[in-house]
Formats: C-alpha cells, sequence, structure tokens
C-alpha cells in the first residue's frame, strides 16, 4: 500500500498515511507534520518527472518495519536517475507511521538502462520487484 500511495505521487494522499506530528529524516532533511510532508512530497514531484518506485519489506518487528526501495525519475532536461535506498518506519498503535528515517542514495542512468517502466501510476502485478530485477 505504502508503494502504491507513493506512486500516485498525490502528497495531500499520501500524507494521510502519517501522524499529524510525524516525524521524518529524508537525506539532509527533517521534516515534522503532515503539512510538511505534504510540501515536501510537492517539491519532490515537481523536480522528480515521471516518478516510480518499488518497495521491498527488509524486516520487521513489533511497530517497526525496515523496507528497501528503488526508484526511477527524470529531471527537467530529460537526464534519468535511479536512487536506492532503505527506511525505518515507525508506527503509533493506530496504524499510522509517527516517524521515518530514510536514506538514499542516486546516480544518473542511461534511459535505455530504465527498468521500471509501467505507465505512470500503480506498479503492475506482473511487474517484477526488486530481488527479481536484481536490485
Amino acid at each position: 500500500m505504502a508503494e502504491d500511495g507513493w506512486n500516485s505521487r498525490d502528497p495531500a494522499k499520501v500524507a494521510l498515511a502519517y501522524t499529524i506530528e510525524s516525524q521524518w529524516r529524508n537525506r539532509v532533511e527533517f521534516i515534522n507534520g503532515r503539512e510538511e510532508i505534504e510540501a515536501f512530497l510537492t517539491r519532490k514531484w515537481d523536480r522528480e518527472l515521471d516518478y516510480r518506485l518499488i518497495k521491498e519489506l527488509w524486516s520487521f518487528g513489533g511497530n517497526r518495519i525496515a523496507v528497501r526501495f528503488a526508484y526511477e525519475y527524470r529531471d527537467d532536461s530529460a537526464t534519468w536517475f535511479r536512487a536506492y535506498g532503505n527506511e525505518n518506519w515507525e508506527f503509533d498503535e493506530d496504524g499510522l507511521m509517527q516517524r521515518r528515517i530514510a536514506s538514499i542514495n542516486e546516480h544518473p542512468i542511461a534511459a535505455a538502462e530504465r527498468k521500471f517502466d509501467w505507465p505512470l501510476g500503480r506498479r503492475p502485478d506482473a511487474h517484477p520487484g526488486l530481488s527479481d530485477l536484481g536490485l
């Protein structure tokens, strides 16, 4: 569901998965609360065009989950990028995410190197995941 939400590229919808006072660390940014989350995601998807994401569960226990992910996007000069990373998630008693800690690295790729080429939106069920793609 998290992957589907992010692939919607709808900041208001995605922000609803987080607590009102949710705390994020995303690269060098420290983000607090839904309003800042929505503003961050709006800026992100204004810059990261044709964004497509795959997440994969890494580990879980109690109210915490670790996932790894990769996403591809292009900038406004048509340069493609692939970003890789991992996230640690912590949930409140209502199932909303109260903390998200992300570590992300990215590099430019040639358009021919893209692996995430489904139509914008939800990843099709038949599309391979990260492990299947060797990522």
